[in-house]
């Protein structure tokens, strides 16, 4: 499940701090946000070691200028507080499953586990 955060430092402190942080950028009134969260939080929770939070462009309008957000959704994946991928809008579940995948397998295999 997603931590909604109340500020850009917040989520900023946790990216940098935790080694695999998926950050889920929505509004209120958006209803691909809606719709589209429940699919991606069913593939991220084969990753237990993976962060995940959300931070709402309504209430923190910052992340907007911090993070180039044009449009929500936007899912960004950090790996040691980095981008590694982000999409935004219409996201096509498998693609973005097997995308995800790659990226977690490749940081896990680069640490030996």
């Amino acid at each position: 499940m997603f931590q909604l955060l109340n500020t850009l430092e917040e989520a900023q402190r946790i990216i940098k701090e935790t080694p695999l942080t998926f950050l889920y950028i929505s509004q209120k009134n958006c209803s691909v946000c809606h719709g589209l969260k429940p699919q991606i939080e069913k593939i991220l929770s084969e990753y237990p070691d993976m962060r995940l939070i959300e931070l709402d462009a309504l209430d923190v309008p910052e992340v907007a200028g911090a993070y180039q957000v044009l449009t929500v959704p936007v899912l960004m994946l950090f790996v040691e507080g980095k981008e590694y991928l982000r999409k935004a809008r219409i996201v096509h579940t498998a693609e973005f499953k097997q995308e995800v995948n790659r990226i977690v397998t490749g940081y896990h295999s680069v640490l030996g586990e």
